[in-house]
């Protein structure tokens, strides 16, 4: 957990005491849908571990899909229990009672009971059972309001780098400030309002506004173990970056760049996959400290996209270490074609494929348009 009131203690003895209170599995989940606890069961009723919740435990989140049949019942402003049927197309194949978990006027999570038909919806059970969801509420709330503190200064200590706002950071996170750390940057992050609720092994994490080398991102202090755990979870559809380990928070702007960087290179290369570490990127190390700007004259109009599959097959030639066969191969055309085509190339360029340092050019040319 984030630094804040809560801890995962006390949020397992709370969903326990719901559990005791209804004599039936139920499970706490944020607004976000981010697992938080469960009661533990020992029913031999298979409906207790439907698909969903299954999910939901081993996943620690709920898919898109249920996501969306939940909430179109209107739990994200529910006041009273909310009974939701099952919706075999989304997954649901049980369906629930859902408590909602509020301080004030917002809600914070959800506790899911599997409906059996056994509890209505005026049972005084469940009554006692939203006074303890009141109490959950509260304890997210100072959670939130927390997390949301150590986010500002880890934004501040990101963007500053001096000693004043790291130092306020490590005195946020107290213990939580000593030892090995590293930054995750979820590259295209939509909104800076847009900061979801911590995932297991996150320290921190804020919005950075959109910068010269491209949109916003979100940012989430990690420990180095736990930093792509943590990438796969927040990223969603986006790439994520994993910086290098640093010691100390003054260290942190360091590895938020390479972060930064590793998430540029996981966007355009494929082969990274979805979450990229710097220490993995190799040439891309140096390709993404390219200062933004136009491409070089000579290889502009190769870039044009009307030169998409000439530009392709550039790339692919020097990625073969300019080898015929094994390019030809690898695009699945006549070497013949391979050969006009790398042809074509140099009338449009100017520039000499046999000559080592035009190589050099077109390659770094063609890697960096990607980024």
């Amino acid at each position: 957990m984030r630094p804040g009131s809560g801890t995962r203690t006390e949020y397992q003895e709370l969903i326990d005491e719901v559990c005791a209170l209804l004599g039936t599995p139920a499970t706490l989940e944020g607004r976000d849908f981010g697992l938080i606890a469960f009661g533990a069961h020992d029913s031999a009723d298979d409906r207790v571990m439907d698909p969903v919740r299954t999910r939901s435990i081993l996943n620690r989140r709920s898919t898109p899909a249920v996501r969306e049949w939940f909430e179109s019942f209107g739990i994200a402003t529910a006041r009273e229990p909310v009974r939701i049927p099952p919706e075999p197309a989304a997954g649901v194949l049980t369906g629930r009672i859902c408590l909602p978990v509020r301080h004030g006027p917002v809600v914070y999570g959800y506790i899911w009971l599997l409906d059996d038909g056994a509890v209505t919806l005026d049972d005084p059970r469940l009554a006692a059972a939203m006074a303890t969801a009141g109490r959950i509420g509260a304890l997210l709330a100072a959670d939130t309001r927390a997390g949301a503190r150590v986010g500002e200064l880890l934004r501040a200590a990101l963007d500053d780098g001096g000693p004043g706002p790291a130092g306020e950071l490590a005195a946020a996170l107290g213990p939580g400030a000593q030892g090995a750390l590293t930054v995750v940057a979820v590259v295209e992050w939509p909104t800076a309002d847009d900061v979801p609720a911590a995932p297991p092994g996150a320290l921190a994490l804020c919005a950075m506004p959109r910068g010269a080398r491209g949109p916003g991102a979100l940012a989430a202090l990690v420990r180095p173990g736990a930093a792509r755990s943590v990438g796969e979870r927040l990223r969603g559809r986006s790439a994520a970056g994993i910086g290098g380990a640093r010691r100390g928070v003054n260290e942190l702007p360091g590895a938020w760049r390479e972060a930064l960087a590793a998430g540029r290179a996981a966007r355009a290369e494929r082969r990274f996959g979805p979450v990229a570490a710097w220490a993995d990127l190799g040439p891309y190390r140096l390709l993404t400290a390219l200062p933004a700007g136009e491409p070089d004259p000579a290889v502009a109009p190769l870039l044009a996209d009307e030169h998409r599959e000439l530009a392709r097959t550039a790339e692919a030639f020097l990625d073969h270490a300019g080898q015929a066969t094994r390019t030809a191969d690898a695009l699945a055309i006549h070497r013949q074609t391979l050969y006009y085509r790398l042809s074509r190339i140099e009338r449009l360029t100017g520039l000499d494929l046999t000559d080592g340092e035009d190589r050099l050019l077109l390659h770094m040319s063609l890697k960096a348009a990607r980024l």
